[in-house]
Order: C-alpha cells, then sequence, then structure tokens
C-alpha cells in the first residue's frame, strides 16, 4: 500500500507541476502572438506607404510612430516571450522535474509585461518613433526606455530559472548529459543573460537619465557600442528555439532520429560563443569605433556561419536517413516520401530554405567593403526580414502548433489550414523581401518613408515602381497568413479536448544516443567563463576609451 501511494502522489505532483506549467506557457504565448497580430497590420501599413502608390496612406508621423512599434513588438516582445514559454515547456518536460520557482518565473512575467504596456503607451501615441534601434541623439519619451527596461530585467527571471533548473538537474543526475533541447534552452539563457546587458547599460545608465533631465547630454558613440552588444546577439536568441525545434523535435515528427546529439551540441556551444562579440560589425562606418575592432568582430561574424552549416547538414542528413528509410531511392528520391502535411516538417524544410539565402545576405552584411555599399540601403530589411520574419517565425508559428494543443488539451483546428498558412508565409516573405534586396542594391535608402525617399532619388522613381508594386502582393499575403495563423490558434482552443496521450510531450533521440558526452559538450560553466573572456577581449578597450580618451559629446537633449 506504501508503494501504491507514492505511485499516486506523483501522479498528482506530475499533473499539478504539469498544469501549472502550461499555465505559465500559455500566457507568455498569449502576450507573444498577441503582440505578433497588434504589429502584423503596422507592417502591411508601411509596405503600402512607402510604395508611394497609396497617397492616402501617406503620413510621415504615422509611418515612423507604425515603425517603431512594429519593430518593438516583433523583435522584442513576440520573441522574447515565445522564448520564454518555449523555455518553460521545455524545462518541465525534459527534465522531468519542476521549474526552479513558478513564483520567480510568474514575478519576471509581470514585471516584463507591466513594461511592454509602459513602452506602448509612447509608441502608439507617437512619443517614441524612433524606431527598434532607438539610436541617440533621437529621443522618446521617458516611460518607453523605462518599459524596455523592465521588459529586459523580467526577462532576466526566466533566464535564471533556466540556469538553476538545469544545474539542480545536473547535481541530481552526476555525469549523465543534459536532454540536447535543454542543454540548448540554457545555453540561449545564458546568451540572452550576456548580450541583453550592452542595451539595458545604455537604457539605464545613458537615455533614462537624459530623458528624465537628469544629465545634460550623454555620449552617442558610447551608446552605439553597447546597443550593438545586443543588436546582432539578439538574432541568434531569436534563432535558437527554430534551431532546437529542428534538432530535438523534427527527427520524431519526420519518422527518424537525429543525426548527430554530439554534431548539435557543438553547434549550440559556438553559437553560444561567437554570437555576442560581433556586433560592432553594425558600426563599420562609425568613427567612434577603431579599424582594428571592427576587424575582430567581422572575423567572429565570419565564425558564425559555421554553426548554421553545421546546423544545415546534420538536420538534411536526418531528414534524409527519414526519407530513406520511408522508401527515398536515388539522389533526391527521399525529398519526396517526407510527409509535408506536417507543420513541422514543412515549416522545417521552408525554414532552411530562407535561412540558405539569407544566410549568405549575412555573409555579405559581414564583408567591410561590401557592407560599406548596403548597410544604409533597404538591402538591410530586406536581408532581417528573411531571416527573422521568415527562417524564425516560420518555426515560431510550427512549434506552436505542436505546443498549443498540449498546453490547452484542445485538438488542432485545421491541420490543412495550418500548411496553408505556412506557404503563404513563405511565400509572402519571399515576394516582399526579393524586391527589398533588388532595391537596396540600386540605392533605394532604408529608415525614411516614401516622401523623403523620392525626394532623395527622383531620378530612380521609374526604376523603383515595379519591385515597389511587387512588395505590397507580398506585404498583404503576409497580413492574411498571421491573421490565419492567429485564427487557427483561437479556433483550436475552441475544439473538443484531446486525450492525456496526445498531450504527452517526448522529444526525438539521436541514432547512436550518447550514454555521455565529453565534459565541456555538457558544461556551463567553462562556456560562460569563455564568454566572459571573449567579451571583455573584444567590448573591453572600446567601451572604456570613452571614459579615459576625451570623445566629442552630444549635444544636451532637446537641442
Amino acid at each position: 500500500m506504501a508503494t501504491s501511494s507514492r505511485v499516486i502522489n506523483n501522479i498528482a505532483l506530475s499533473t499539478e507541476t504539469t498544469d501549472s506549467t502550461n499555465k505559465l506557457v500559455f500566457w507568455n504565448f498569449f502576450v507573444a502572438f498577441a503582440a505578433f497580430a497588434l504589429a502584423l497590420p503596422m507592417g502591411a501599413y508601411q509596405v503600402l506607404e512607402r510604395s508611394g502608390m497609396f497617397p492616402a496612406l501617406e503620413n510621415a508621423l504615422v509611418y515612423y510612430s507604425s515603425t517603431s512599434t512594429h519593430g518593438v513588438l516583433m523583435a522584442y516582445v513576440l520573441s522574447t516571450y515565445f522564448i520564454m514559454g518555449f523555455g518553460y515547456h521545455t524545462a518541465v518536460h525534459s527534465l522531468k522535474q519542476k521549474l526552479f520557482s513558478l513564483k520567480f518565473a510568474w514575478t519576471g512575467f509581470w514585471i516584463s509585461t507591466i513594461g511592454v504596456v509602459l513602452a506602448a503607451i509612447p509608441l502608439l501615441t507617437g512619443n517614441a518613433s524612433i524606431l527598434y534601434t532607438f539610436y541617440p541623439p533621437e529621443f522618446a519619451h521617458p516611460v518607453f526606455y523605462i518599459g524596455a527596461a523592465m521588459l529586459i530585467v523580467g526577462s532576466w527571471f526566466w533566464c535564471v530559472v533556466m540556469v538553476v533548473s538545469t544545474v539542480q538537474w545536473k547535481k541530481a543526475n552526476p555525469g549523465k548529459p543534459v536532454p540536447l533541447i535543454m542543454y540548448g534552452t540554457v545555453l540561449n539563457a545564458l546568451l540572452w543573460l550576456w548580450t541583453s546587458m550592452g542595451v539595458a547599460s545604455e537604457v539605464v545608465f545613458q537615455l533614462i537619465p537624459t530623458s528624465l533631465g537628469l544629465a545634460d547630454t550623454l555620449d552617442p558613440g558610447l551608446s552605439r557600442v553597447l546597443f550593438s552588444e545586443t543588436l546582432h546577439g539578439i538574432v541568434y536568441f531569436w534563432l535558437f528555439p527554430a534551431y532546437l525545434v529542428m534538432y530535438t523535435i523534427l527527427p520524431k515528427e519526420v519518422g527518424g532520429k537525429l543525426f548527430s546529439d554530439e554534431m548539435a551540441r557543438v553547434a549550440f556551444v559556438m553559437l553560444f560563443i561567437f554570437s555576442v562579440p560581433i556586433g560592432m560589425h553594425h558600426l563599420y562606418m562609425d568613427p567612434m569605433v577603431a579599424a582594428g575592432w571592427k576587424l575582430l568582430h567581422m572575423i567572429g561574424t565570419f565564425m558564425v556561419a559555421v554553426p548554421t552549416l553545421i546546423t544545415g547538414f546534420t538536420i538534411i542528413a536526418t531528414m534524409e536517413i527519414a526519407g530513406r528509410l520511408r522508401g527515398g531511392k536515388g539522389l533526391f528520391g527521399w525529398l519526396k516520401t517526407l510527409d509535408y502535411q506536417n507543420p513541422i516538417v514543412l515549416a522545417s524544410t521552408l525554414s532552411l530554405l530562407m535561412l540558405t539565402v539569407g544566410g549568405w545576405g549575412g555573409v555579405i552584411n559581414a564583408a567591410y567593403s561590401l557592407d560599406a555599399l548596403i548597410h544604409n540601403t533597404q538591402w538591410i530589411p530586406g536581408h532581417f526580414h528573411l531571416i527573422y520574419g521568415g527562417t524564425t517565425v516560420i518555426m515560431y508559428f510550427a512549434a506552436a502548433y505542436w505546443i498549443w494543443p498540449k498546453i490547452t488539451g484542445h485538438q488542432l483546428f485545421s491541420k490543412k489550414l495550418a500548411i496553408l498558412q505556412l506557404w503563404l508565409w513563405f511565400i509572402g516573405m519571399w515576394v516582399t523581401t526579393m524586391p527589398w534586396h533588388y532595391l537596396g542594391l540600386i540605392g533605394q535608402p532604408r529608415r525614411v518613408d516614401t516622401l523623403q525617399a523620392y525626394q532623395q532619388a527622383e531620378e530612380l522613381l521609374r526604376s523603383w515602381d515595379f519591385s515597389m508594386l511587387i512588395m505590397n502582393f507580398g506585404a498583404l499575403t503576409l497580413l492574411i497568413s498571421g491573421l490565419l495563423f492567429i485564427y487557427i490558434l483561437f479556433m483550436t482552443s475552441r475544439q473538443p479536448a484531446v486525450n492525456e496521450a496526445e498531450r504527452e510531450v517526448s522529444y526525438a533521440v539521436a541514432i547512436h544516443p550518447p550514454l555521455q558526452v565529453p565534459k565541456v559538450l555538457n558544461s556551463l560553466a567553462f562556456w560562460n567563463w569563455a564568454m566572459l573572456i571573449y567579451l571583455a577581449t573584444s567590448y573591453g578597450y572600446p567601451v572604456l576609451q570613452f571614459w579615459f580618451i576625451g570623445t566629442p559629446e552630444s549635444a544636451p537633449w532637446g537641442y
């Protein structure tokens, strides 16, 4: 009877843990996708307004307010809340234990959410129209900066929960490899801690005091350098969950096993180490940064391509093995056997296609001489949207289709509509971003609304027209796809309940599951110290120079 009682108690504890975690995951996803739904029409508006084909929409004030709000909601709110929800779900189901502290996690959620609401007020009222990079000397209302700081600080609570939960598991399971999906998740949490310190320092020590009138001025060069610590590292914070879905969910959904667990860990470690100390490749034209530091960051940027290539090879090998197990013959016959009616399989395939093109665009951006030609052109939004809006967000959709029924307990509303939505997003992203790449190559500037752009390049107007027309169709396709995604999630919550077996969570295993891995591929402390040394090397002197070397200061705020 004692044994039976313990089993019953364990089942009850497991159910309580799962239900409480599902609630936390649900509300993180809810905020993420609510922000996505709000940002969608703004993105479509910006494309239509910028095209110059709809005079009634042309309004510079509305354009910049919309662009700033769209960028913040998509780049900071959607991504951060999705990743936090995904991480909480991953921690409980991969480690098979409770979170370190549910109250601590909820505290972080509410700090971030209050911050989002505060930041949204000046954004929506046109008092924070400074784009999502918010470089000085442009200034927003101080409430925006306070809200942004709260969003970041709240997300650090998630990072702590991920790290402590993993450390607890390692102590309880000495020598065992941390489950692959959790190893990637906790490295992503550490990545976010390191990379977000840059923008947090800029906001707390420069932007908030100056916007409140507590400081007369600030150093814009220092602000740009601090922000650069976040500016590119955040890209891999976004991308990590997309890779995790490919490595740990796709193999099972495609009907096979992961090609290599060890290669996945190597890719995760390389992403962690090389993704943060490279942000100054965005400052190639900045006179406040010396050429040697730009060179160092350029080399690091090229190194980030290596884990991307490892990921591409490993995932394609995984899919090929599954396809050949399904009867695929010949060099590419295995591609025909894959189940593209499975949202995870289709999204991963489409994501890899966009990553291939967007990744090569990133290599161009990293090259000093080529970047000088395209950095302040529409090429950059094309590249950025193809990597984040395309490669990354389409995997967020697929992950949501996989997780949403498990956390809500309701059947997915329509797999056919989900497949249609993914195709529409893929097509819309290509039709939108390819004209942007071309327009950038022929010199169309970014960061300006259509009226300013045309005044600066009247002679190029005719050469822009066809591309501007095409991108409108892409933007409207993305709008339809995004609204369809929200509709599917809403309708899923109204569907009949699934049985408990369908709510079970399990992850893919490798062809040769490791009983143990090299200690360095199971370590957190080693890579954390490596990051500290690399970050201090690449950012230490450039940041300290602003205190020890005289640099021009900006004019006081408001002048």
